[in-house]
C-alpha cells in the first residue's frame, strides 16, 4: 500500500506465496500435502478501496466486585483505557503492545464490540461510520486469549463445498496441523491435540471464514518461536487479501516485527505510543531516550515504559504520554497520504468492492447490484434449516463419541428401577397397596426429574463456545435451542423404555399394554420437561454447583407441592399456586389416574369389609368383633355390609387424593407443555443474559 514505511526484520514473503516455509514446530512439523494459497487470485488485484478502522478517545472504567455476590460493585472506579486513539488499515497488522494489565486485551474487546455501549466511551468507526451492537457493520471475527475451540460453523452457500475443502486443506497445512488433522481437540479429561495444536486451531477457525475484520487477543502466547512466526505469517496473508487485522502480543520474536505494519505500546490504558516499527527510532530519540545500536526496539520500548511504571515518580511517564500526543499530531499533520479521500467511499460500497475482489462474504450472492439501498452483507450466512441441521449433526457427532455417557444415565435409570422394583414387588389391591402404590409413584415420577440433573453441565461447558459462535452470528440462538432440544430428545426415549420395563410389571401395575403404553409416555413426557427445565437454569446460572444447588432445591418444593404429601383441598390458599407450578404434580396425578381412573380402576377393589378399620382401633379387635361392628354399622345406614363389600375401589381413591381435576391425558399435555415452555424461557436467557460482552 502507498505510504508504508520500511519495517524492521525479516522481509514478508511475497503476497501470492503458496505457503510459507518456516522452521521446525516443536508440536507438528509443516507438512504441505495441499499447496493452495488462502489469497484468492480476485483478492490479489490491486486495492483501491481500502476499509480504515478508527478509534477516538476510547475510556473504560470499572468498579471494583463486591465480595457479596449480587450486591453493586463498590469503590473508586479503575480505569483500564484513557482517551485511546488510533487506526487500523485494510492490508495492514496492528499489533497492540504493553506489559501485563496495560489494556491490551481491553482494547481488542473495545475495538470488537465487546464491551457494552453504555459503558465504553468514545468512537469506533470503520470507513467514517460508527460502528454499534445493533448489527456487525461488517463481516469481523475476534478470539479471545482463552478462547476454546470453537464448533464448525456453516460457510457461505455461495461458496462451493470443493473451495470450502480446499481451503481448509490450505490452512491445515499453513498452520502446521497436518499431522494432526485428524485427531480430536480434546478437553481436561480426552486426551487431544497439544495445546500449541489447540491454539493454532482455535486461530484457523477465524481465519478460515476470511472475515474482513480479524481481532485476535495474544494469538502467539503459548507458541514455540518458529509455530509464533507461522502464525503471524498466515495472518499477513489475510491482512494482504483485504482484510484489517489488529491484535495484541506480548512481546514479539524479530522476525515477527518484520511482519507487523503498525505497532501501539500502552502503559496501563495510556497510549504511549502509535506507528511504524521504525518509527520507534525518531520518537524516542527525540524524547530523550534514543534506542541503542543493535538492540530490539520493541524491547527497549517495554523496558523503558515498565521503568517509568515502578518509578515512583509519576512525572516521567506522564512526560512520555505527553509527548506522544504532540508526536501523533505531528504526524497526523505530516500525512498527505493519496488514500485517503477514498476513504470516504459508504461503507456499503466499500464491502461489495471487497466482494468483488473475492472476498467470502456471507449471504452477498442474494444482494441485487442495482439494490444501492440493501445492505451486501446478510446477518446470517445459512437460513435457519441449514444452521438446525448443521448443529443437529454435530450434536450427534459429539454424541457418538462418547457413548458411555449414555450407557452410564441408562444404568443409572435401571439400577433405580430395579431398587425400586424391588422394593415395591407385585403389590397387593389392600389399603397398604394403595399406600404403597403412592409412595411407588411420587417417589417414580420425582426420580425421573432429579435424574434430568445430568443436563445441567452440559450448556455450561459450551456456554463461552456459543457466545463466541454468536457473537459474530455464526448461527441464531433459536437454531442452537431447537438442535440442542433434538439431540437431547433420542435419549429419553431410551431412558423411559428401561424405567418402564424395569418397573411396571414387576409392581403389578393394572392396565395392560394400554395403562404400560401412558406410563412409558408420562415418564417420557416427565424426562422432557425435566430437561427442559434443567436446560433453563443452565442458561441463567453460571456456575455448576450452585446450578445443582438451585435444582436440588426447586425440585424438593415441587414434589413438596406435588399433592403426594398434603393433598390439593388441604394446602393453604396462600400455597396453592406453587401447587400448580410443581411439575412432579402433572406427572405424579397422570399415573395415579392411569392406575386408579377409568375402568381397570372402577373394577378393581382396594378395601373391603372389615379393611376399613384397618390403622384404627378396631382394626387391632378380633375377626369376630370386627364382623359384629360391621354388622351394626350395616343396620345404621340401612346397607348390606359384610366382609365381601367393596368399599373402595379406584375412582374413591382418587376421590380421596383430591386427584379429581384433571384427566390423565391433560396431565400428560401439560406436562409435555411445560418442555416447551422451559425451552422457550432458556432460548430468552440466551438473549438476554448470554452477551459476550463486558459491563
Amino acid at each position: 500500500m502507498e505510504g508504508k514505511e520500511p519495517k524492521v526484520g525479516a522481509a514478508p514473503p511475497p503476497a501470492g506465496a503458496s505457503s510459507a516455509k518456516v522452521g521446525a514446530d516443536s508440536d507438528a512439523p509443516a507438512d504441505h500435502h495441499h499447496v493452495v494459497d488462502l489469497v484468492d487470485d480476485a483478492a490479489k488485484a490491486p486495492v483501491n478501496v481500502p476499509f480504515l478502522l478508527e478509534f477516538t478517545d476510547l475510556t473504560y472504567a470499572v468498579k471494583p466486585r463486591g465480595r457479596i455476590p449480587f450486591l453493586p460493585r463498590g469503590g473508586l472506579e479503575k480505569t483500564l483505557l484513557d482517551s485511546v486513539s488510533g487506526a487500523a488499515r485494510e492490508g495492514e497488522i496492528l499489533a497492540v503492545l504493553g506489559a501485563s494489565g496495560s489494556g491490551k486485551s481491553t482494547l481488542i474487546d473495545a475495538l470488537a464490540n465487546r464491551i457494552a455501549k453504555e459503558s465504553l466511551r468514545g468512537s469506533v468507526t470503520l470507513n467514517g461510520e460508527q460502528i454499534d451492537g445493533r448489527r456487525p457493520a461488517v463481516p469481523h471475527a475476534h478470539r479471545p486469549r482463552d478462547a476454546d475451540v470453537r464448533r464448525r460453523v456453516p460457510a457461505p452457500r455461495s461458496m462451493s463445498r470443493a473451495r470450502k475443502e480446499s481451503r481448509v486443506q490450505a490452512l491445515i497445512d499453513q498452520l502446521g496441523l497436518r499431522r494432526a488433522a485428524d485427531t480430536i481437540i480434546g478437553d481436561e479429561g480426552h486426551r487431544g491435540v497439544s495445546g500449541g495444536e489447540r491454539r493454532r486451531v482455535s486461530i484457523g477457525i477465524d481465519i478460515v471464514h476470511d472475515p474482513m475484520v480479524l481481532f485476535l487477543d495474544e494469538p502467539t502466547s503459548g507458541l514455540d518461536s518458529s509455530s509464533a512466526l507461522m502464525v503471524v505469517q498466515v495472518l499477513q496473508r489475510i491482512a494482504q487479501s483485504g482484510s484489517i487485522v489488529a491484535m495484541s502480543i506480548h512481546q514479539p520474536s524479530y522476525r515477527i516485527l518484520g511482519l507487523l505494519d503498525r505497532i501501539m505500546f500502552l502503559s496501563r490504558g495510556r497510549g504511549v505510543y502509535y506507528g511504524p516499527v521504525d518509527g520507534l527510532y525518531p520518537f524516542f530519540s527525540e524524547f530523550g531516550s534514543p534506542v541503542p545500536d543493535n538492540e530490539n526496539p520493541v524491547e527497549f520500548a517495554l523496558d523503558l515504559i515498565h521503568e517509568l511504571e515502578r518509578s515512583a515518580d509519576p512525572a516521567g511517564r506522564n512526560a512520555l504520554i505527553e509527548f506522544n500526543e504532540s508526536w501523533q499530531k505531528s504526524e497526523k499533520s505530516k500525512s498527505t497520504s493519496p488514500a485517503t479521500s477514498a476513504l470516504q467511499m459508504p461503507l456499503k460500497d466499500a464491502i461489495r468492492a471487497s466482494i468483488s475482489r473475492g472476498k467470502l462474504v456471507s449471504g452477498s450472492e442474494t444482494t441485487s447490484e442495482s439494490d444501492t439501498s440493501a445492505s451486501p452483507v446478510q446477518t446470517y450466512a445459512n437460513p435457519f434449516w441449514v444452521e438446525m441441521a448443521v448443529l443437529t449433526r454435530r450434536g450427534f457427532t459429539n454424541t457418538r463419541r462418547m457413548p458411555e455417557l449414555l450407557a452410564i444415565r441408562v444404568g443409572t435409570v435401571m439400577v433405580t428401577g430395579f431398587i425400586l422394583a424391588t422394593i415395591f414387588w407385585r403389590l397387593d389391591d389392600s389399603p397398604k397397596g394403595v399406600q404403597e402404590r403412592l409412595g411407588f409413584f411420587a417417589m417414580g415420577m420425582s426420580t425421573m426429574f432429579y435424574t434430568c440433573s445430568d443436563a445441567l453441565p452440559v450448556f455450561l461447558q459450551e456456554r463461552y463456545i456459543y457466545m463466541r459462535e454468536t457473537a459474530h452470528n455464526a448461527y441464531r440462538r433459536v437454531s442452537y435451542v431447537v438442535s440442542n432440544a433434538i439431540v437431547g430428545f433420542p435419549p429419553l426415549i431410551i431412558l423411559s423404555i428401561a424405567f418402564a420395563l424395569t418397573t411396571f410389571f414387576a409392581i403389578g401395575l393394572s392396565g395392560g399394554f394400554p395403562a404400560f403404553l401412558y406410563f412409558t409416555l408420562m415418564i417420557l413426557a416427565s424426562f422432557w420437561a425435566g430437561s427442559g427445565f434443567v436446560t433453563f437454569l443452565s442458561g441463567i446460572v453460571k456456575q455448576v454447583i450452585l446450578g445443582y444447588t438451585i435444582v436440588v432445591a426447586i425440585l424438593a418444593y415441587f414434589l413438596l407441592f406435588s399433592g403426594y404429601f398434603i393433598n390439593r383441598d388441604r394446602i393453604p390458599h396462600y400455597w396453592i399456586w406453587f401447587h400448580y407450578l410443581s411439575l412432579i404434580k402433572y406427572a405424579y396425578e397422570g399415573v395415579l389416574q392411569n392406575e386408579f381412573g377409568g375402568s381397570s380402576g372402577a373394577a378393581k377393589c382396594f378395601v373391603r369389609g372389615v379393611q376399613m378399620f384397618d390403622g384404627t382401633p378396631v382394626g387391632d379387635m378380633p375377626y369376630s368383633a370386627q364382623l359384629k361392628v360391621l354388622s351394626v354399622m350395616s343396620e345404621a345406614l340401612g346397607r348390606n355390609l359384610t366382609d365381601a363389600t367393596c368399599i373402595t375401589n379406584g375412582p374413591e381413591v382418587l376421590r380421596q387424593q383430591a386427584v379429581t381435576d384433571l384427566s390423565k391425558w391433560d396431565c400428560l399435555w401439560i406436562t409435555v407443555a411445560w418442555g416447551f415452555l422451559f425451552r422457550i424461557l432458556f432460548y430468552i436467557a440466551l438473549q438476554l443474559g448470554s452477551r459476550n460482552k463486558r459491563k
